[in-house]
């Protein structure tokens, strides 16, 4: 199957290529994921596979609120509609007054590239415009920075700086201007970070994280960070990398910063010099190495006093199916004193991918928690979990998605999320190449479907409810 697949893809490819033009600043007529297969197969198919426009939970965000317009700016993975897996890094938009979407636009065209490890990420500087983060891979392929023309407008994009830049995670601040954190395969994957005033000159970076422990010859280290305009603060959560594979990936660490990265600390105050290189490091927060886990962090958030929540997923091994599980779905919250962890539920798949909202005493996880139709592959059936008690105890109140098609994955949360486009994902089959969906869902769970095609500069969401109607039953079984 893993050469079939290769040999077709290689070949739509070249053909599309031949003599072709990029299509930077496109428009396209409907939103269309990427597919993807890592390649890795086993009895359980692939490590993971599937619709991945919403893909990786390393690109952060992928979504912004703007109050001053009423509407979420969004940046996804795409593709032509032409059966191939064509990367193209797009860029949406969702008017909350009118509840329509608009034509979606390229902003770059990925060309030969059909990995989403490629795709963007977003930032909104003080004046309106926006910033796309291309990732990159490796010194192979160098990530790029992308202004728009226009304040608050996705209908053209103009070229700012390349350079090596994997899983980029821009901050952005209206004082101190850019904070960037991202990759760069040095170790294998080393932590870095570099700041800019102005998104166009950049500081020297620097090297966050690079633990290499006795019989290691390399490092590496995966990173979820998020920022707390309230308080000022930048949280980097990390985990470890045995002898820099990343399949054995396993602990986090949790690092701070009040002062724009001059100084880090723990959650306690205790500063730490950087790079942290020892195992033990005082920024370790969860020892899963001990207990044979890997861990796989999902995303990180603030309460309402700045303190740090942290999402994710531990397992006993990379590989899919069920002898490697549970997979078990956790939160840890620092309580001012101490860290307390807490489970919320299980699902069946490492790379089943979801995010969490901390507000005004309640908290949500929306995740593909629920099996999916390809049972123990990437995704499932999307559900809503609730907490009210700072997440000792978790319910689960709704399932937004049922009797999917295709599974589900890789459900995001826009910063400053907003009630109309609350978390945004897309499906896939991952036993196969299929066409991909986006979806969305207001604050109470209410799902719609983003028009694959249509014409017009503005389009209605379809409501899932709705879809064997005006979706042409696509997504029913």
């Amino acid at each position: 199957m893993k050469k079939v697949l290769a040999i077709l893809t290689a070949s739509i490819l070249a053909a599309h290529f031949a003599g072709a033009q990029p299509l930077n600043n496109t428009r396209v007529d409907g939103y269309r994921g990427i597919w993807f297969t890592l390649g890795q197969e086993s009895s359980y198919g692939y490590k993971y596979s599937g619709g991945f426009g919403t893909y990786t939970m390393k690109h952060i965000p992928l979504a912004i609120y703007s109050p001053e317009t009423d509407k979420t700016f969004f940046v996804y993975g795409g593709t032509t509609d032409k059966g191939d897996r064509h990367l193209l890094c797009m860029a949406g938009c969702f008017d909350h007054k009118t509840g329509l979407l608009q034509k979606p636009t390229v902003v770059f065209d990925k060309e030969s590239v059909n990995d989403p490890h490629d795709n963007p990420s977003l930032q909104i500087d003080k004046d309106g415009y926006l910033w796309v983060f291309v990732s990159g891979r490796s010194k192979k392929r160098l990530g790029h920075i992308y202004k728009s023309d226009k304040p608050f407008d996705i209908t053209s994009f103009h070229h700012i700086k390349s350079w090596e830049m994997t899983y980029p995670q821009p901050i952005y601040d209206p004082k101190r201007g850019f904070f960037l954190n991202f990759t760069q395969y040095t170790g294998v994957r080393r932590l870095y970070w570099s700041t800019s005033k102005d998104g166009t000159e950049w500081s020297e970076i620097k090297n966050l994280a690079n633990i290499i422990t006795p019989g290691d010859t390399k490092s590496g280290h995966y990173e979820i960070t998020g920022y707390d305009p309230v308080t000022g603060k930048i949280v980097v959560t990390f985990n470890r990398h045995k002898n820099g594979d990343c399949d054995t990936r396993t602990n986090i660490y949790y690092l701070e910063s009040s002062d724009w990265g001059k100084t880090w600390k723990t959650a306690s105050g205790k500063k730490v010099e950087t790079p942290v290189t020892t195992l033990d490091s005082p920024a370790l927060i969860l020892d899963a190495q001990s207990k044979g886990q890997n861990v796989y962090i999902k995303d990180v958030n603030f309460d309402s006093k700045g303190r740090a929540v942290v999402l994710f997923v531990t397992s006993y091994g990379h590989k899919p199916g069920p002898k490697y599980g549970p997979r078990q779905w956790s939160v840890a919250r620092w309580t001012g004193k101490e860290w307390e962890f807490h489970d919320i539920t299980t699902s069946t798949h490492n790379y089943d991918s979801g995010s969490i909202w901390v507000e005004d005493g309640e908290w949500t996880v929306i995740a593909p928690t629920g099996k999916g139709p390809q049972l123990w592959q990437t995704g499932g059936e999307v559900e809503m979990w609730k907490s009210y008690d700072k997440g000792a105890t978790w319910t689960k109140i709704k399932e937004l998605t049922e009797d999917s098609r295709y599974n589900m994955g890789y459900c995001r949360r826009p910063l400053h999320a907003a009630d109309g486009f609350y978390c945004f994902w897309s499906d896939g089959n991952p036993e196969r190449l299929t066409q991909s969906h986006l979806y969305f869902c207001d604050r109470e769970g209410n799902v719609f479907i983003m028009p694959y095609n249509f014409q017009d500069e503005w389009a209605r969401p379809i409501p899932l409810a709705e879809a064997g109607k005006e979706f042409a039953v696509y997504n029913k079984k």
